[in-house]
């Protein structure tokens, strides 16, 4: 749990002058690119965590080593514990963690840090939708990435059909409580949805990942490719100003104002694979809207509003 995981990295570096990426991920037991992330968490969250680059460089508190967190301040306390609190809400390790962690407090700062583990809640399910828990075949591969071993998926692809493959497990991405696999397979990296892993098991194999390879490096590079596909159709719109918000919950980044029409309605751009893919997502907005460009769009919509007479207007 990486909430236990934080914890223990704080320890380890409280013990020490200072530590690098691979001194840490050999006792935590994980790889150097998840330790990298794990300081660069604690950093972000009001620790005094600095890297020190250069030969003989690595992270260090600032301050010096330690052997207690006594030489927390009440407001990085605080932080650790905003940063920690909502994981332990659903996990029993974070829990515990989290009950050493505060005793090993100085007793001035265990109320304010107390009530900063109590301060958020995560809740991954929106309003009128179903609560979206985590896939259980994620401890499993969370479990191989670690320990680098390869795994045997049965993966369904959009259309249904079922194929098994032996892959690398690199690392695991939470996007909005949908969960991908990064591997490595024989036809180079691939993203894998979880949620369409039919079965999975960890071999006796080991696993092979590129030295230089960085899960948020790669993740960055996956969205931007994914991103530009999606936006391969553009249509410009006009509707009134007060509407962007419902447009911005429909199409995301992919919605930008640019500007206002002659008549006070907000100019937006749309983007979406395909001018379908854009008509779709407007023809429940009658005439709510105005499409200005392309004719694709245009004719998506018109060939929609076609088949909708034909279905349900009387004769």
């Amino acid at each position: 749990m990486r909430a236990d995981r934080l914890v223990a990295a704080l320890l380890f570096l409280q013990s020490r002058q200072r530590v690098t990426a691979g001194e840490l991920a050999a006792e935590l037991e994980v790889s150097v690119a998840t330790a990298r992330r794990d300081l660069e968490a604690l950093s972000t969250a009001g620790i005094p965590v600095y890297p020190q680059p250069g030969r003989g460089g690595g992270w260090a508190l600032v301050g010096g080593a330690r052997t207690d967190l006594s030489g927390l301040s009440a407001p990085e306390a605080r932080a650790l514990f905003l940063l920690v609190g909502p994981a332990a809400a659903i996990s029993g390790e974070a829990r515990a963690a989290l009950r050493k962690l505060l005793r090993a407090l100085p007793e001035g700062f265990r109320a304010d840090a107390a009530a900063a583990a109590d301060a958020t809640v995560v809740d991954s399910a929106g309003w009128g939708e179903p609560d979206r828990r985590r896939p259980e075949v994620v401890e499993l591969l969370q479990r191989a990435v670690i320990h680098r071993r390869r795994v045997r998926l049965a993966y369904a692809r959009r259309a249904g059909e079922v194929s098994e493959r032996l892959v690398d497990p690199w690392g695991l991405v939470d996007k909005d409580d949908t969960w991908y696999l990064v591997a490595g397979t024989e036809r180079g990296r691939r993203t894998f949805r979880v949620d369409r892993v039919v079965s999975a098991a960890e071999t006796e194999e080991v696993a092979t990942r590129p030295d230089d390879f960085v899960l948020a490096e790669a993740w960055r590079g996956i969205v931007g490719e994914v991103e530009e596909l999606r936006a391969r159709t553009e249509a410009t719109v006009l509707v009134e100003p007060r509407y962007v918000s419902v447009l911005r919950s429909q199409f995301g980044r992919h919605c930008v104002v640019e500007g206002e029409s002659d008549d006070g309605r907000a100019r937006v751009r749309l983007a979406a694979p395909t001018p379908l893919d854009i008509a779709r997502n407007l023809a429940g907005w009658g005439a709510q809207l105005d499409v200005v460009a392309p004719r694709s769009v245009q004719q998506e919509l018109g060939r929609l509003g076609a088949e909708l007479v034909a279905r349900y207007v009387e004769r």
